[in-house]
C-alpha cells in the first residue's frame, strides 16, 4: 500500500515539473527528472516489488539518460536556425534611411527608419525635412547624427 501512494506522490512530482518547464519554456532541468519521476511513479503502481529491489536504480539512470538526450534533441529540433541580429551604434555609421519626424540638429525629437527600425536622431547641421533621405554620421548613445544625402 506504501508503495502505490509513493508511485502516485513520484508522479505527481513529475507532473508539476513538466508543468514549470511548460509555464517558463527553456528550464530545461525541469523536463528529465520530470519525466524520470512520471515514468519511475507509473512502474511502481504496475509492479510495486520493483522498489525493494535494485533494478529501480538501473530503471532510474536509464530513464533519466533517455529523457535528456531526448530533450536535448527535441530542444535542438525546434530552436530556430538563424542567430538573431543585433544591432549596435558602431554598425549603424553609413547605413542610409529616410526622416519620419523632422530633424533638428540641437534635439533628439527628430525621427528616422534605418532599415525597419524607427530611431530617434538629430541633424549634424541644419532642419531636415519628413521624407527626405539621410545617411548616418554617427551614434550616440541610443539616438544617431544624420545628414542629409
Amino acid at each position: 500500500m506504501e508503495i502505490l501512494v509513493l508511485g502516485w506522490i513520484l508522479i505527481l512530482i513529475g507532473v508539476i515539473l513538466l508543468l514549470v518547464e511548460a509555464f517558463n519554456p527553456g528550464f530545461f532541468l525541469a523536463v528529465p527528472p520530470g519525466t524520470t519521476l512520471i515514468i519511475i511513479g507509473a512502474i511502481s503502481l504496475l509492479f510495486p516489488e520493483i522498489f525493494s529491489s535494485t533494478w529501480i536504480i538501473l530503471i532510474g539512470i536509464v530513464t533519466a539518460l533517455v529523457a535528456a538526450g531526448a530533450s536535448v534533441w527535441l530542444y535542438a529540433r525546434i530552436t530556430p536556425d538563424k542567430v538573431p541580429s543585433t544591432i549596435s551604434g558602431d554598425s549603424l555609421a553609413g547605413k542610409t534611411g529616410r526622416v519620419t519626424t523632422t530633424v533638428e540638429p540641437d534635439t533628439i525629437k527628430g525621427k528616422v527608419v534605418i532599415g525597419n527600425v524607427d530611431w530617434s536622431a538629430r541633424s549634424a547641421d541644419g532642419s531636415i525635412a519628413v521624407g527626405k533621405k539621410v545617411r548616418v554620421v554617427k551614434s550616440v548613445g541610443v539616438h544617431v547624427v544624420v545628414e542629409e544625402i
